[in-house]
């Protein structure tokens, strides 16, 4: 068509509707009845040889592909004049009516990204013919990969969809290197909040969690919306990605105790951080807040498995100790969101309420959370005494007991809840509160929260500022 009207395929292609001009038709016209015999008709197949198969497409549907359109307008301009005029749709002859020929192109792509498969990239040709196709969660990095080579902008952004739906231990760490290499943001995003929820409650029980980068981590860790259920909780998260990068071989989540141990069994000479090839590792364990661990068990355990340098480990003790010489008044703390202590509540649509009972410096609080409905929910901490029945003995029998009648306190409840893929954030932002023990003064503020989300993720973070 472009040859019979005088025009440059590259131009018409940049602009088809100038062929559906009355002067454009007129002049098609003109050039066919100038024509002794009619040209066959013939329809256009395009020959896609691509990771050693050869695929058959036609041009009305391998326009949605920008790479094959150009490899496409490529071949045409090989092509010579007569043979793009071969390529008019035109009536055939009365002997050639029923024997319509076809016209063949072939064009050739070499593919060199090993994340594209062959059945990735067959889903993604699929696509182009097929509005609704269906694709597994296991095959959508391939189809991802196939459509970035093939820049079809609308499967990317489907496949980007259903990866960010579909989370998961297993796939976490492939979908976040993914959205790395193709520079997909939001895809980024969704992989680095799923691991802020999830990096204790799901990942800290996988052995996926051998597989997370470095890097990852590094930024999942220092983000003051990170999920926990304590500081202990996250400390035994991170050893445990130590012990399974250090060994390869292990498929199944060992014993705390035989972790511990195995740490326990390396070189006396220096903790494990001070060795040279494991001082990168530093930042890691720098983001822990290690003054949140406070019973004695557990800081015999930081002693005992050599793996802390020894000063990191004093200036934990001499905080404990000012902390519990001021009556609780916690070393100041400069920066509420890395310092304050954090406790977590998973909160599920079958729960009616859930409480915990934490102990800090001879304090005892009980954070609650309640279901009022299908859909509503309250959480809040107050003050007990271990003397009020239901007191856990456990709580406080090896431990400190405060008789202060009150107790300042700054603290922050965060609920979250995942969403139609969106995530939804609860506050009461930072609250300074004194807390006794009788009426409305022993209970904090209540979040309530609206949300059809489920679980829902609530963090009780707070510091014992200096009491004036």
């Amino acid at each position: 068509m472009s040859s019979s009207t005088g025009t440059e395929p590259d131009e018409t292609l940049k602009d088809p509707g100038r062929l559906c001009t009355p002067k454009a038709q007129n002049k098609l016209s003109k050039n066919l009845k100038d024509k002794d015999k009619a040209i066959p008709s013939r329809d256009t197949v395009v020959t896609l040889e691509c990771l050693g198969f050869k695929w058959e497409l036609h041009p009305p549907q391998l326009f949605q592909s920008e790479t094959l359109s150009k490899l496409y307008v490529a071949a045409l301009k090989g092509s010579s004049v007569r043979e793009t005029e071969q390529l008019l749709p035109v009536l055939p002859s009365r002997k050639s009516r029923n024997t319509a020929l076809v016209k063949k192109m072939a064009i050739s792509l070499k593919i060199n990204d090993p994340q594209v498969t062959k059945i990735g990239f067959a889903t993604a040709l699929k696509h182009l013919y097929l509005s609704q196709v269906d694709m597994n969660l296991e095959d959508v990095l391939g189809v991802l990969a196939s459509a970035h080579i093939l820049q079809f902008g609308s499967l990317f952004q489907k496949c980007v969809a259903m990866m960010v739906d579909g989370l998961s231990p297993s796939n976490i760490t492939n979908f976040y290197l993914a959205g790395c290499k193709y520079k997909e943001e939001p895809l980024i995003a969704a992989c680095e909040k799923w691991l802020e929820m999830n990096l204790v409650p799901q990942m800290g029980r996988q052995i996926h969690l051998r597989k997370i980068p470095k890097n990852l981590l590094q930024k999942v860790l220092m983000s003051p919306r990170l999920f926990t259920l304590s500081e202990l909780h996250l400390l035994k998260t991170l050893l445990l990605w130590v012990y399974l990068h250090l060994n390869h071989r292990t498929r199944a989540i060992p014993e705390y105790e035989a972790m511990l141990t195995f740490f326990h069994s390396l070189s006396k000479k220096s903790c494990f951080l001070d060795q040279e090839e494991e001082r990168s590792l530093i930042p890691l364990f720098l983001s822990l807040r290690l003054h949140g661990i406070t019973e004695g068990k557990d800081l015999d355990m930081l002693r005992r498995i050599n793996f802390f340098p020894e000063l990191w480990l004093l200036q934990v003790t001499a905080n404990h100790y000012h902390a519990v010489e001021s009556g609780g008044d916690m070393f100041p703390a400069k920066d509420f969101d890395t310092q304050a202590v954090r406790f977590g509540l998973l909160f599920s649509q079958e729960c009616t309420n859930y409480s915990k009972m934490i102990a800090m410096y001879g304090f005892f609080f009980e954070i609650k959370g309640i279901r009022n409905d299908a859909t509503s929910y309250s959480f809040y901490m107050q003050r007990v005494r271990h003397t009020d029945t239901g007191f856990p003995s456990s709580a406080c029998e090896y431990g400190l007991i405060s008789l202060r009648a009150e107790r300042l306190v700054k603290y922050e409840i965060r609920a979250q809840a995942l969403v139609d893929s969106r995530w939804q954030e609860f506050s009461t932002s930072p609250i300074v509160q004194k807390f006794r023990f009788t009426g409305r003064t022993c209970k904090s503020q209540v979040l309530k929260v609206q949300t059809v989300g489920s679980p829902l993720y609530v963090s009780f973070s707070f510091t014992f500022p200096v009491s004036c």
